[in-house]
């Protein structure tokens, strides 16, 4: 009997389990695929996703935004079909879903547990074993053709199989991997920034709905993300801010448009004419006057502070070059990652060009496959990081049942 070993019960390993059970199953071929999760269950991870929901997948799947964009266009053409082979998965087993904005899909029943719910039990029918509490520390690879992969345990037991798919996420995949395979330090990404406090520790818990442009030290943009900012003590927050933190180093800026509907060439127009508006009845109108009704008086505060502007002062014609400019590029200097911890990704992981994206094994030891994100493969929120990682998981599940297909079964030297 062949012997699959997943090494990691998260969204790539379970979605390799059950594709390879299923598999074997379906060809009447025996063998046996284990799930090895070091923590007590399998799928903790899926349940946080989403904030519970779980943005299990997008109905417009790109792969140019995913970095390795190439090998990940690679590996999605290998597995494509007709419709999507990911929506297809989920729907065989059970899963029913809705679309909200932006192509984010969700389960129907509005909770994560559904996605895990599926996941398990397709698991248990097609006879996958769980095998949680059990951390892998290393892999053993064959030492010769037709040899099986030992794993050792961090309780001093091994385990055998002819075939191992690695699972663990960027954390500790390296840990596991032989020696030769390029490695990127794995650093959380799609997260919140942290930035210069002296403006943002007066807006904490402040929306605002905008774009904001990252750019370089030296001015040139990397990234522009529209939607809603959070302001937070330590910096920002938000899903526009969480898309650019995969780009974004120390130093970098953050420009903030808060007229986002407006082109720039507009914006000085656009206060000319609320000024004549508002001053038409002779009322006094203060800087700070006239940005009430525009922005939230701490945010138009903390504006009219960035371009030099008195609040109490009279607002006056000569003020609308200096406040286009701060309200279509407010800036805020990155000092790095902010609260790690609400971070949904790791970027790093094994390089991409040490496997085969049509079935994510690596090159130079055949029977080893690695997905998700214990490769070097992110992208932006939306659900694509998680359509990836069941991607992954769908095509080294079926190269290794194919592996086992073939395998020679040598059980009984199992010790060897």
């Amino acid at each position: 009997m062949g012997r699959l070993a997943i090494i990691g019960g998260g969204a790539a390993g379970l979605a390799a389990a059950v594709t390879a059970a299923r598999e074997l199953r379906m060809l009447g071929v025996p063998g046996d695929v284990a799930v090895y999760e070091a923590d007590e269950r399998v799928g903790r991870s899926i349940l946080a996703t989403g904030n519970g929901r779980c943005n299990f997948s997008n109905a417009r799947i790109d792969a140019g935004a995913y970095r390795n964009a190439a090998f990940v266009g690679s590996a999605l053409g290998a597995l494509t079909a007709g419709s999507d082979p990911v929506h297809a998965f989920f729907a065989d087993l059970g899963l029913v879903w809705r679309e909200e904005g932006e192509g984010r899909l969700y389960p129907l029943a509005n909770k994560a547990t559904s996605v895990l719910d599926v996941l398990r039990a397709a698991a248990a029918d097609f006879g996958v074993r769980e095998a949680c509490g059990r951390r892998a520390v290393r892999i053993d690879v064959p030492d010769r053709p037709g040899g099986r992969f030992h794993i050792r345990f961090a309780d001093g037991t091994v385990g055998h199989a002819d075939a191992v798919v690695l699972a663990t996420g960027g954390r500790t995949a390296r840990e596991l991997l032989p020696e030769g395979i390029g490695f990127a330090a794995a650093r959380p990404v799609l997260g919140p920034l942290r930035t210069a406090t002296d403006v943002v520790r007066h807006l904490n818990n402040l929306r605002v709905r905008c774009a904001v442009t990252l750019a370089g030290p030296d001015g040139a943009p990397k990234a522009r993300e529209a939607g809603e900012l959070l302001f937070r003590d330590y910096g920002v927050s938000g899903i526009a801010v969480f898309n650019l933190s995969r780009f974004a180093e120390p130093g970098d800026r953050l420009l903030v448009d808060l007229l986002p509907q407006m082109p720039e060439g507009d914006c000085a127009g656009f206060l000319h004419a609320r000024r004549r508006r508002l001053s038409a009845d002779g009322r006094p109108l203060s800087r700070e006057a006239f940005l009430r009704g525009m922005l939230l008086p701490a945010v138009a505060r903390a504006v009219l502070e960035e371009a030099g502007l008195a609040p109490g002062a009279p607002f006056a014609k000569r003020d609308v070059p200096t406040l286009a400019a701060a309200l279509k590029a407010f800036p805020l200097e990155v000092r790095g990652m902010g609260d790690e911890r609400q971070c949904q990704v790791r970027r790093g992981g094994a390089d991409v060009a040490a496997f085969d994206p049509r079935t994510l094994e690596a090159r130079a030891v055949p029977g080893l496959h690695v997905v998700g994100e214990a490769l070097d493969v992110d992208a932006p929120c939306g659900g694509y990081n998680l359509h990836w990682a069941w991607a992954s998981g769908i095509l080294a599940g079926r190269a290794a049942a194919t592996r086992l297909m073939g395998s020679d079964d040598v059980a009984q030297g199992e010790g060897r």
